[in-house]
């Protein structure tokens, strides 16, 4: 390559922490979507809040990830272009939009226009009963994870639904929308008698930002009494035989209870003992690969997909240890 006369970035210092190493890792295979998110989040003051540049010449700003987030976004506010991995192709879904959401909650930007508009295309995507499907039919003809079914009149899915409306009331968002969907997400969590991880997960985000709080709360204790009668969290990492994996699920695809309890703040916190959220915890801190990344354990059906997925994992990861106070360097 030739010289540009520009002067060259410091080398990076060796990687001997969790942090080092996922530093090292993100720079070697993440989209610039996550790159910029692991500068706002770790390497630019705390979560990027001083909206500086970083100082090896990297822009750790809000600004930036919203930025490198736009280039998923479609003519009609939705999101696409894999944007969530395991949907293929240009066009706008519930899941991709979820996705999006997530990133702009993380760098305190889910609110004013921008969700406005985003709000307009969930109306548009939404099902009779007002809530979202977990794929709408555009989805046909792209490729998608095989366990992701594709029909003409999906239903409502909490799992597409509970995090797009709980983030939505986290921010203080309202919008019509909101009304119909919110009931759908009481009714189909109150009324549950069996589950699966990824659908306790999305009913945790929507109970923990609601505002409906003693009645979250009732919700929360009612759904955590489920997940240990079913075995849906592995309390002891050491003896994971001793739990079944869901029907559907890619073998050896345990949950865990930090996958739940993201944060000492979640409701679903309660459900777990100290112990047993600390074994978990140092299974999550162990779990760091030899490259640097944390290990996605969901079905992987294409080389691509795993290679997108391990950078998020990985961010969410590191989230989590910090939010319960475990060193990450």
């Amino acid at each position: 390559m030739a010289e540009t006369g520009a002067s060259p970035l410091p080398p990076t210092p060796p990687a001997h922490t969790p942090l080092g190493r996922a530093e090292q890792f993100v720079w070697l295979t993440a989209r610039v979507l996550e790159q910029r998110r692991f500068v706002y989040h770790f390497l630019d003051g705390t979560d990027g809040t001083d909206g500086t540049d970083g100082t090896d010449g990297t822009d750790g700003s809000a600004d930036a990830v919203e930025t490198a987030l736009a280039a998923y976004r479609n003519a009609d506010e939705g999101y696409g272009h894999a944007l969530e991995p395991d949907l293929r192709g240009p066009v706008s879904q519930p899941l991709h939009t979820g996705h999006a959401l997530r990133v702009l909650d993380s760098i305190g930007r889910c609110g004013g226009q921008r969700v406005e508009r985003v709000c307009r295309y969930l109306t548009t995507v939404s099902t009779p009963d007002g809530a979202l499907p977990a794929v709408h039919p555009s989805q046909r003809g792209y490729p998608a994870a095989p366990s992701v079914p594709i029909v003409d009149d999906p239903p409502s899915d909490l799992l597409a639904t509970g995090p797009v409306v709980g983030l939505l009331h986290r921010n203080q968002v309202w919008h019509a929308w909101l009304f119909r969907a919110t009931d759908f997400c009481w009714q189909t969590i109150e009324s549950m008698e069996k589950s699966h991880p990824y659908e306790v997960q999305a009913a945790v985000t929507f109970l923990d930002s609601v505002p409906d709080r003693p009645r979250a709360q009732a919700a929360a204790d009612r759904l955590g009494r489920l997940v240990r009668e079913h075995r849906l969290a592995a309390l002891d990492p050491e003896r994971l035989e001793e739990y079944p994996v869901p029907a559907g699920y890619a073998p050896g695809e345990h949950h865990f209870p930090h996958d739940f309890a993201r944060t000492p703040e979640s409701l679903s916190r309660a459900w777990f003992t100290d112990e047993e959220m600390s074994r978990s915890l140092d299974f999550l801190e162990s779990d760091q690969q030899e490259d640097g990344g944390w290990p996605i354990r969901w079905r992987q059906w294409a080389p691509g997909t795993a290679l997108e997925s391990r950078p998020i994992v990985t961010i969410e990861a590191l989230r989590t240890l910090r939010a319960y106070g475990r060193s990450i360097g």
